[in-house]
């Protein structure tokens, strides 16, 4: 009788032949899998879970480009008192100037290249309006004569800079205090400096 060696109560046999064989594999039961149901739910769950982690992720990005724009807008009010305090005007870019519009902007690009490197909004998409304007995000500058400061003796001694905010209520806007009353538009960090 051949010798048979094997392990757990299954007993394969090396010499045997097939009849050990087949019953060791008989007792193993195939698993039966997951059904349709149980698959459809856990798909489910995991799309739930993906949609929210989405949704928390855009928030964070939009909260993030806010920051940016504080920043970046702090930056270029630090460049233009610079160039003031040197000049004892501002730059000569009067009217709306905008990051998205490479030929307006380049009248603030060149004078204050001593200063700063003019950065552009992080969205700056390229579009005809201005920061004031819902749902165009660049930094957009403005000097000269307007409803509150009706005086031309003002131009170039005055500035305004908007960026338009994708979380309006995650910061507060100054505006800017003219003699005639407040620049401040909704939905933008608005922000300036009158020196007359």
């Amino acid at each position: 009788m051949p010798r048979e060696t094997g392990f757990g109560e299954v007993g394969f046999c090396v010499t045997a032949g097939r009849g050990r064989m087949f019953e060791f594999f008989a007792k193993l039961k195939p698993s039966n899998g997951f059904t349709l149901i149980e698959l459809l739910v856990v798909i489910s769950i995991i799309g739930t879970l993906s949609g929210m982690v989405l949704v928390a992720m855009t928030d964070t990005r939009a909260r993030a480009r806010d920051a940016r724009r504080v920043n970046d807008i702090t930056q270029i009010r630090k460049a233009l008192e610079l160039y003031y305090a040197e000049n004892a005007i501002y730059p000569n870019a009067i009217g709306w100037r905008s990051s998205n519009d490479a030929a307006a902007w380049q009248a603030l690009v060149t004078p204050l290249a001593p200063y700063i490197a003019l950065p552009k909004d992080p969205i700056n998409a390229p579009s005809s309006g201005h920061a004031y304007t819902a749902d165009v995000y660049t930094y957009s500058y403005y000097t000269g004569t307007g409803t509150y400061v009706p005086d031309a003796s003002f131009t170039r001694h005055w500035y305004m800079l908007l960026a338009r905010i994708e979380k309006p209520g995650s910061i507060v806007s100054p505006g800017v205090k003219c003699p005639n009353g407040t620049y401040n538009y909704s939905g933008t960090l608005t922000i300036g400096m009158v020196q007359k």
